[in-house]
């Protein structure tokens, strides 16, 4: 009986290989500047309640608008709160509803990019309805679907989640319309290998090094747009600190106080920065078109 054949690489191969550097690869001073930048960032908002000086939500009427000072190291906003502590507590949020919508978005674009490019029959009717979501300017469908369900976390990643799926399904169809006529996957649909089977391990190992690439862009995409969505008053509760949230309490207070502003815009520009630059390092690395333009 004859065996099935393997794809060129297995899925704990293709994983693996994703996180080592290809032999003679260089890595400039900026993505390594830029790794350190986010993990800081990140280890600061993770750890922001084990050392803030003051709870981000107690508001002390006689400290209010203070300038930064040893006791309140980037002053206080107009309720007396403590901007230093709501910045680092602010981001843990902002980085939750980043890393969510990004792992919400390649998870379910893989699925319905898989289907849509193996099966030629609902290939056009998947296409399609992603089309219509991506003709809708993001924001305005955040703004809607955020509207429609209240100001909530959950509500603000769903918001987000749905207009990125269409990018993600476009991109795992070409990848696997590519792949199916490698002479592997072939070769496998004529000995009658199971669908699941071809799927999973002959396709989608393919669309993982994309799909890294495409998760860090959505990642910070999904961060800008939670504080577009928090500034606009579409975000998630006021209650809530979160990088936007913080901005849109102090924007009428800029021109006395532009703490109130660049501090939480210095946090969100920098995380942004880092994890769009650690994504165009991966894609370098992991494109094999750059390798070769490289050589």
């Amino acid at each position: 009986m004859a065996e099935t054949p393997q794809s060129r690489h297995s899925a704990f191969q293709v994983l693996t290989g994703l996180f080592s550097l290809p032999a003679g690869a260089r890595v400039g001073i900026g993505p390594i500047l830029a790794a350190v930048i986010l993990v800081i960032i990140v280890m600061a908002a993770l750890l922001a309640p084990y050392y803030v000086p003051y709870d981000p939500l107690a508001m002390n009427a006689m400290a209010r608008l203070k300038p930064p000072s040893p006791e309140f190291l980037l002053g206080t906003d107009p309720y007396g709160r403590d901007i230093f502590s709501r910045v680092m507590t602010g981001g843990r949020v902002s980085l939750l509803i980043g890393i969510g919508a990004a792992a919400v978005s390649v998870a379910v674009g893989l699925i319905i990019g898989l289907v849509a490019g193996y099966f030629r029959t609902a290939d056009s009717i998947i296409m399609r309805i992603m089309d219509s979501l991506m003709a809708i300017p993001a924001i305005l469908l955040a703004i809607a679907l955020v509207a429609l369900n209240g100001p909530s976390l959950g509500s603000v990643i769903v918001a987000i989640t749905i207009p990125e799926v269409p990018r993600v399904v476009r991109l795992v169809r070409s990848v696997v319309l590519s792949a199916r006529e490698e002479p592997y996957v072939e070769a496998a649909i004529a000995l009658g290998s199971s669908m699941p089977k071809i799927l999973m391990q002959h396709l989608m190992p393919n669309t993982f090094a994309p799909l890294i690439v495409q998760g860090t862009y959505i990642c910070a995409s999904a961060i800008l747009i939670e504080a577009i969505l928090s500034f606009l008053g579409a975000g998630v509760s006021t209650e809530i600190p979160t990088w936007g949230n913080i901005m849109a309490e102090g924007r009428s207070y800029f021109q006395i106080k532009p703490g109130l502003i660049f501090w939480p815009g210095l946090m969100l520009s920098l995380c942004i920065l880092a994890i769009n630059l650690l994504g165009d390092t991966a894609r370098d690395l992991l494109d094999p078109r750059m390798k070769k333009r490289e050589g």
